[in-house]
């Protein structure tokens, strides 16, 4: 079977690429054919991220072994398409160089018959022009969040005094520091 992937840039502007790719290949290919869909020069790192239907990003798949443990930890090549992506989980998030965040969404579209003759992967349709840079990401923090809320309660008035800097040269005397140690 055959897998069409609608894949869109997170930005305002409409830009995305269809992309149909073999169910068996790996999520390493599917990375490959929106490298070259997208013009990137595939020297940056990515990583999936399995998801729900409402795009709140859940594993991360990475496309080399990070963890501590060599081996230990499953990478794109390891995770065959249709054992992540079905009818029911249509949706997977991918980043593409970790500095710029070029995010998009992976959908789904489509499972159909192979076309004889068709080369997989394959670009099927083009909208829309990359911009020069990924858009950028904007984080914030709500004071008003219970993990806020959380180290604000733990913290005295003893310890922030630790952080005071008096004339003598503050606390730092009290670790071994001078205060001008460089």
């Amino acid at each position: 079977m055959v897998y069409k992937f609608r894949v869109i840039l997170d930005t305002e502007d409409d830009i995305f690429r269809d992309i149909a790719i073999l169910e068996d290949d790996t999520l390493e290919d599917l990375h490959n054919a929106i490298v070259n869909a997208f013009d990137f020069d595939g020297m940056e790192i990515a990583s999936f991220y399995t998801c729900d239907d409402k795009w709140n990003q859940e594993d991360e798949i990475s496309l080399f072994d990070t963890g501590d443990v060599p081996g230990e930890q499953k990478i794109m090549s390891d995770y065959v398409l249709s054992d992540i992506l079905d009818k029911e989980n249509t949706k997977i998030i991918y980043v593409y160089d970790f500095l710029n965040m070029w995010t998009f969404l992976v959908e789904l579209a489509a499972i159909e018959e192979i076309t004889a003759g068709e080369t997989y992967p394959s670009l099927l349709f083009t909208h829309g022009i990359m911009p020069d840079g990924a858009a950028e990401k904007h984080f914030e923090a709500d004071m008003n969040d219970e993990i806020y809320g959380e180290f604000e309660d733990d913290l005295d008035q003893d310890d922030l005094d630790m952080f005071d800097n008096d004339e003598e040269g503050g606390h730092f005397e009290d670790y071994g520091f001078e205060e001008n140690w460089n």
